[in-house]
């Protein structure tokens, strides 16, 4: 149903009684009744924010006015008063921009307390709205700057919510509806994911990636697209997930003008901060000037709107989505669009990376959506050739490397990116040393997965049930939390030990070896015959890691300027069941498990001739139309 502000505004005074003192403003996409009276809002069942929400047909959120919300000396006093001391309450944040506390406990259940009384207690002393959170095994440095600077930004923030809204709630255009999809990145290709969907109102970026590729033409998406400019009629962005392929040159975009609303899940928005600032450090290191700078990651920040899965949420006039679980790595989200409304309404979804199977760290890809009519779908591994071992047996075979490789007295490599794959290959190697079957050596971690593997712990509810409930037990149930894992701090103890005859494993950055600590050690362990360079993920064509994998026996390295040719004596192996992309029969799954299945699918990320292959087996196995274009190709959609 489609309103104006003013439409809510006046729905929700037929409904408020007179002596209640309020205001509506809006959030984004959602309402937002601001008052010094929540209690008269609040109640079990039928209160009055539910009948306003089912009138209005939107999230409303009751917010209480600033004008009785305590100050943070009193807040924190508060809770030093009320909470029991076995809460162990680790940090207390505010958020002044949405007048939200947030208490970080080790036993959250004590904070609560009996039917909630706690907490009532504590909202009814300080007037915030009050949430408790399960302290992470680890604390996020990232997760804690992103909540500083916001909590710094919150008037200005708050702003940017009304702004956005305001433009959401904005009278309706009058014309045909159309629905349009332009390819800016990642069609026939891997890296750069880029997708614009244009309506007859409304205009919709989805992700904004960078290609892994040693031809720095390629890298960037079409940002001269004309259908792109001006940046200003730019209505959203969203992103599927925080790997660098799809969120790497979204700052690009503010350094350039975009000022607009960024939805994504919270555990996307911080591993993209986390990535982003990486992406500026290694285009340093190489001796290129980065595309953006921390100040631009910052206003990027500024901008995002957290949505969480499952939560349907306005982002255009008559645009709305819907997040919802991909399994490819921690948050990431398949993409439900529902366009227009009515006769004229399309639903099209991005599957996003998509792992059509539980894996060690997340259930399965979502299917439930209630139809879909247009499906733009990765084709990683489309090709009909394309089938990968189950997890199980990936395990298997990565344990069974390790115990060969420790028992010759070797070192073992392996390239990884910091989000997903090295968690999984953490869990695998925790597994072997735990069983007993091999005595456990030192498992280096270097680049940002230690950071990473903190922010995962920091988001429990985004990991299946198995696994989310060891990281919330602590301890050594936590496999994240065992002893032999170590951090990398420095170039010095890189440079110890790489010369170290110790065995060891490494878990390295960057996951195509384009950069990053992995190739530091290739340099150094790559001439020796008992040492392994074991790839776990996708290794995209044109990248070192590729070139190796297809055997080369000699590879070019750039070292301080010169080039140098490094010997590959080392075993090169790849274990293929730890990615983070459905194979071609999950891929085939997928679709078949759609109800109905869609009239059109649109096939992207993969090579041209895996993009081919897929389209016609989707096509001769759905008999539907299929799709795989080429970038700067613009579909007519509805």
């Amino acid at each position: 149903m489609r309103l104006t502000l003013t439409e809510v505004k006046q729905r929700v005074s037929k409904l408020v009684p007179e002596n209640i003192d309020y205001e509506v403003e809006v959030e984004a996409g959602s309402i937002a009744i601001i008052t010094k009276q929540p209690e008269a809002f609040g109640g079990a069942g039928h209160s009055l924010t539910v009948k306003i929400a089912k009138n209005v047909k939107r999230r409303v959120i009751v917010r209480p006015h600033p004008d009785i919300l305590a100050d943070e000396a009193t807040v924190r006093q508060k809770v030093n008063e009320i909470i029991p001391p076995e809460a162990e309450v680790r940090n207390v944040w505010l958020d002044p921009a949405l007048s939200e506390v947030t208490l970080e406990c080790d036993d959250p259940a004590s904070a609560v307390g009996p039917k909630g009384i706690n907490i009532k207690n504590l909202r009814d002393e300080i007037g915030w709205l009050v949430s408790v959170e399960r302290a992470p095994a680890f604390e996020s440095r990232t997760q804690h700057d992103i909540r500083r600077y916001r909590k710094e930004l919150a008037d200005e923030r708050k702003s940017l919510l009304r702004k956005f809204g305001t433009r959401i709630y904005r009278p309706k255009r009058a014309g045909e509806p159309w629905v349009r999809l332009t390819a800016l990145g990642s069609y026939r290709e891997v890296g750069r994911a880029m997708h614009l969907v244009t309506t007859n109102e409304s205009r919709v970026l989805v992700d904004c990636g960078a290609k892994p590729t040693m031809n720095r033409s390629e890298v960037q998406p079409f940002f001269n697209a004309p259908e792109l400019l001006p940046l200003d009629n730019l209505d959203a962005i969203v992103l599927t997930h925080a790997h660098v392929d799809h969120i790497a040159m979204l700052p690009v975009l503010f350094r350039y003008g975009y000022r607009g609303p960024v939805y994504c899940t919270p555990p996307t928005r911080d591993l993209m901060t986390l990535l982003q600032m990486d992406y500026i450090k290694v285009s340093q290191a190489e001796g290129s000037d980065p595309p953006y700078s921390k100040a631009d990651i910052q206003e990027c920040i500024k901008h995002v709107v957290d949505i969480r899965w499952g939560v349907k949420t306005d982002i255009a006039p008559d645009v709305k989505i819907t997040l919802e679980n991909a399994g490819h790595i921690l948050g990431s989200s398949s993409v439900y669009m529902q366009i227009g409304e009515g006769n004229s309404e399309h639903r099209l979804l991005f599957s996003g990376d998509i792992k059509y199977e539980k894996s060690w760290l997340f259930d399965a890809a979502t299917v439930r959506f209630q139809k879909v009519e247009t499906l733009v779908i990765e084709s990683t591994y489309g090709g009909a050739q394309d089938f990968q071992p189950n997890r199980a047996d990936a395990t298997q075979e990565l344990q069974d490397l390790v115990k060969l490789a420790l028992s010759r007295g070797g070192k073992i490599f392996c390239p990884v990116f910091a989000v997903g794959r090295s968690q999984e290959v953490m869990i695998a190697i925790d597994q072997l040393f735990k069983s007993g079957e091999v005595k456990p050596v030192t498992v280096w971690l270097d680049g940002m997965i230690s950071e990473a593997t903190a922010i995962h712990a920091s988001h429990p509810d985004f990991l299946n049930r198995e696994l989310r409930s060891k990281v919330l037990k602590g301890g050594e149930e936590n496999p994240f939390n065992s002893s032999w894992f170590k951090q990398v701090d420095s170039r010095e103890q890189r440079e110890s030990l790489l010369y170290d005859p110790s065995p060891c494993i490494v878990l390295a950055t960057s996951g195509m070896m384009t950069g990053g600590p992995i190739i530091e050690y290739f340099k150094h362990w790559a001439p020796e015959t008992n040492n392994t360079l074991c790839f776990v993920g996708y290794q995209a064509s044109g990248t070192l890691g590729r070139r190796l994998q297809q055997g080369h026996a000699e590879v070019p390295l750039m070292d301080k300027g010169q080039t140098h040719m490094v010997p590959v004596a080392c075993n090169v192996v790849t274990i293929d069941g730890f990615s983070g992309h459905s194979d071609r029969r999950q891929l085939m799954d997928y679709v078949k498990a759609l109800n109905p299945t869609p009239r059109k699918i649109i096939c992207h990320h993969g090579d041209a001739k895996t993009c081919n292959a897929f389209r016609k087996g989707l096509r001769d196995e759905f008999r539907v139309q299929t799709y795989a274009p080429d970038n700067l190709e613009t579909l007519r959609l509805k």
